[in-house]
């Protein structure tokens, strides 16, 4: 562990893959602190490196450009709901769920909430970090469907199970975007409760998951 950690440190490739991923995280919030201090225009890739104390071609090696070095903290968001999902007992409708148990991000996490809701905010004045996070977005959707698709007794892949992984999907990004618009100045725990319940009461409205149906799951 201390010497992955030191790999990080001096830029060095990580001997494993939970190494790569710190040292891809600590990049991303090098990067986010960049893009907030100066733009994103004017922060060019070989400034990312050198602020993390790591080669040009280390950081091409693990991000494909210098947009997507956010992507580590963007992830954490999702991660988020991700979780919460896995978590959802069963006989409890998920408005009720997501109101008890979600989070905006992982409590490990916590700490780069603001970060991530600052890159939230840019992707909608950089079309390049928007895509981004709709790239993720859309990675996430097969999670959801497959937590979904025993619930309503069809397949994860079925294009009813798709269709209803998608509007949760839209409903947790709409959602996002406003508390992050709102989080200019900075959250409190109210306003995570805010965003809790603001997430609960729309996924209430758009969509409810129904009953599965007596018999076997449709396999077509």
């Amino acid at each position: 562990m201390a010497q992955e950690q030191e790999a990080v440190r001096r830029g060095r490739p990580p001997a494993s893959e939970q190494g790569r991923r710190r040292q891809q995280l600590e990049i991303s919030r090098q990067a986010v602190r960049l893009f907030r201090a100066r733009g994103i225009a004017d922060t060019s890739g070989a400034e990312i490196a050198r602020a993390c104390g790591v080669s040009e071609r280390t950081l091409w090696r693990l991000f494909r450009t210098k947009e997507s070095c956010v992507e580590p903290l963007l992830t954490q968001a999702l991660d988020g709901f991700r979780a919460v999902l896995r978590s959802w007992p069963p006989g409890v409708e998920l408005a009720e769920h997501l109101r008890a148990a979600y989070t905006f991000v992982p409590e490990s996490s916590s700490a780069d909430m603001d970060a991530v809701l600052a890159v939230v905010r840019m992707t909608h004045d950089v079309p390049a970090l928007r895509a981004v996070w709709l790239v993720l977005q859309e990675h996430a959707e097969p999670t959801i469907a497959e937590v979904l698709g025993p619930r309503t007794g069809l397949p994860a892949g079925s294009p009813e199970v798709r269709v209803l992984a998608a509007t949760v999907n839209a409903a947790l990004r709409v959602v996002t975007d406003d508390f992050a618009r709102a989080a200019v100045d900075g959250v409190t725990p109210r306003d995570i409760d805010r965003h809790r319940r603001r997430l609960a009461e729309t996924l209430r409205a758009a969509t409810r998951v129904p009953a599965p149906p007596s018999g076997p799951p449709r396999t077509e």
